[in-house]
């Protein structure tokens, strides 16, 4: 289990760093599309059509891999992030925002799909909890970092954005210059869902929803938060309570997945959701506190319930 963790040390690093942008950006995005006056339901289709990229990049990076390895993809992906991020800032207009944010959820999902894959290769089945849960907890760090970044800036102005651009920029240079070994290149590749639904109808559902209820809470979490009169640091206090509740759980969650059948695990988070959501739903966003409180309690299962689907996917798949 060690050893394991020490073959993707700086892999880690890269992940950190990569998400302190995606946070960033994503808050930066959400506050700058209500500075410029736009609805919810325009922010709602760029959120949308940033799922979009998200899910076409599902299909398309596989086969990138195939032709030039997880490296090379990688760096290509982290430079379409700091380019779109850079073009919001050039140009905030909302319909050119909504293919930059295709182009970010294109790049974002690639770049997930390969540092996941990295972390499955090197995750036995016995610990193979244990190490997405470390995963995960390194990229809700980063990401309860980066709005807090954005609490300390003008998301009116340019430099935000170029600050998101910067670590995205950054974060390629743990990986380039590690002596690592990366992943195998795959044999076959493809994006199989009857596949999937006949090894785990359970992980195809499961992961489908968990989907649903992040996007959700990523596209409108800093609109919320803006809405609801916090300012940009109680904002980023919302956001980073349900972070921390997903960093506390997401170990035992995982470590307990790893002794007793995950699907059990995953049953009781979802009882444990429906009550969290309905608490954080009857909150009211004038006491702070009280909602912090009650967005810890949701946080401990939006983000936990997808790497408790997606080990429980990998349990039941080929080498």
């Amino acid at each position: 289990m060690i050893e394991g963790l020490r073959a993707v040390s700086t892999l880690l690093v890269t992940i950190f760093i990569v998400m302190t942008g995606f946070g960033l950006a994503s808050y930066v995005v959400q506050l700058r599309a209500l500075g410029e006056g736009w609805s919810a339901q325009d922010i709602s289709f760029i959120g949308a059509i940033y799922s979009l990229g998200y899910t076409i990049s599902s299909f398309i990076t596989p086969k990138f891999i195939r032709r030039t390895g997880h490296i090379r993809v990688f760096a290509g992906y982290i430079a379409a992030l700091s380019i779109s991020i850079l073009l919001c800032a050039l140009l905030p207009d909302q319909y050119a925002w909504m293919a930059f944010r295709g182009l970010f959820g294109f790049a974002m999902a690639g770049s997930y799909l390969i540092m996941e894959s990295w972390i499955n290769e090197k995750a036995a089945n016995e610990y193979r909890g244990f190490m997405f849960s470390v995963y995960m907890i390194v990229a809700l760090a980063g990401s309860i970092l980066g709005p807090y970044i954005a609490a300390w800036g003008n998301v009116q102005t340019t430099t935000l954005f170029m600050v998101a651009a910067i670590l995205f920029s950054v974060a390629i240079f743990p990986i380039a210059l590690s002596s690592a070994s990366s992943p195998a290149v795959p044999t076959e590749v493809g994006f199989d869902l009857k596949g999937l639904w006949q090894r785990s109808p359970v992980a195809f559902v499961g992961t489908f929803l968990a989907g649903v209820i992040s996007a959700g809470w990523l596209n409108f979490s800093a609109v919320y938060a803006k809405l609801s009169g916090l300012s940009e640091t109680g904002g980023a206090n919302l956001i980073a309570a349900v972070i921390l509740g997903s960093m506390v759980a997401q170990f035992p969650l995982g470590r307990i997945s790893d002794y007793v059948d995950r699907r059990k695990v995953m049953v009781v988070c979802g009882v444990f959701g429906v009550g969290a959501s309905l608490w954080m739903a009857g909150s009211d966003a004038s006491h702070e506190y009280g909602l912090y409180i009650a967005a810890f309690a949701a946080g401990m299962v939006i983000f936990p319930i997808y790497s408790l689907n997606v080990a429980h996917a990998n349990d039941l798949a080929d080498p």
